[in-house]
Parts: structure tokens; sequence; C-alpha cells
């Protein structure tokens, strides 16, 4: 099984923890819905089938993440990763210039959706901005044709803050956001 968009996953969000809190050398677990490890294998398995496909993971990332434990409870997953999995990604991983700039400017009050949009198109000039009728978003934005960066990054003005999810493109359609 080829576990390389699992992993990527697991390095982003554990970059994107990084740049917001910065490094620690200390235990993370990181939850996934079934549904979103099925998309990442392009699967349609139950607990049983992913734990099945799951239990070869560990021994994937042995010499990268460390020893990473998985466990499930119903349909939602924890991936337990080891102390020396945040260190690999701080030592071995290039940071994520994107995100810390992304995460610099929604800090900061006074942010302003037209200020995100410059920040993604400072980064790539083929983006999409969608605006999106839902309670949860105002704003879909995503890179095109980026292997690298292949999220959907909704953000919502709540007033006084801006904040921001990013899903995988398979999880965003299945929640209905591009519809």
């Amino acid at each position: 099984m080829d576990f390389a968009r699992l992993e990527k996953n697991i390095i982003d969000v554990i970059k994107e923890e990084q740049a917001k809190l910065g490094y620690r050398k200390e235990k993370i677990r990181l939850y996934y819905p079934l549904s979103s490890l099925n998309h990442f294998f392009q699967l349609d398995v139950d607990e049983t089938g992913m734990q099945e496909k799951l239990s070869r993971f560990s021994e994937y990332e042995e010499g990268k993440l460390g020893s990473v434990e998985v466990t499930s409870k119903g349909e939602r997953f924890c991936f337990h990763i080891p102390e020396e999995g945040a260190e690999y990604v701080h030592n071995n991983m290039k940071e994520n210039e994107f995100i810390k700039d992304l995460i610099g400017l929604i800090s900061h009050h006074g942010c302003k959706m037209e200020d995100i949009f410059e920040l993604f198109r400072q980064h790539s000039a083929q983006i999409t901005i969608e605006e999106m009728h839902s309670d949860e978003f105002d704003y879909m934005i995503c890179f095109e044709n980026d292997p690298e960066d292949t999220y959907r990054y909704c953000f919502k003005d709540e007033g006084c803050h801006i904040i921001y999810h990013r899903f995988l493109p398979e999880d965003y359609e299945e929640f209905g956001f591009g519809k």
C-alpha cells in the first residue's frame, strides 16, 4: 500500500502546528475520520478494513516519524506520533512558507479577506477564489495545478478575526461545500 499521500498530510499538519505554536519535541495525536482515510487511499472500506490497511503504517514510518501507533473508535482514527516524529519534521522538512505567512497574516487584528486574496496571489498566479454560500465559511481559495498544495482553504470572517480550515479536495466535495 502506498502511504505517501497520508504521510505528506501528516507532515503538513505537523508543519502547520509548528508554525502556529513553535517547535517542541513532543508527542502528537492527529485524528482522521474514516472517510478521509478512504480518500487518501482511494478505497471504500470499513473500520476493520482500514485498520488492516494501516497495520503496516508504523513500519513504513519507522525511519521518519518513528513508531506511529494507529487506534480507532468507530470511524475515528487516531495517529499517535512519537516525539521523534515532531523532531524529524522540524529537522528534516522544509518549512512551509505559505502556511507561515498565512498564520502570520490572520493572527493580526484588522486582517481582511482582500489581504488573504493578495497573499495567495503572492504565492501563485494560478489560484481559484470562490465565494461560498454557507454558514460555516465565506470563501474557498486553492492553488491550481500545484502538486505540493492541493488543499481547499476555507475562510470565515467572524468580524473581529478570520479563521480558516483546509480540506482535502475530496473531503471538501463530500462535505458539500463545492456545490
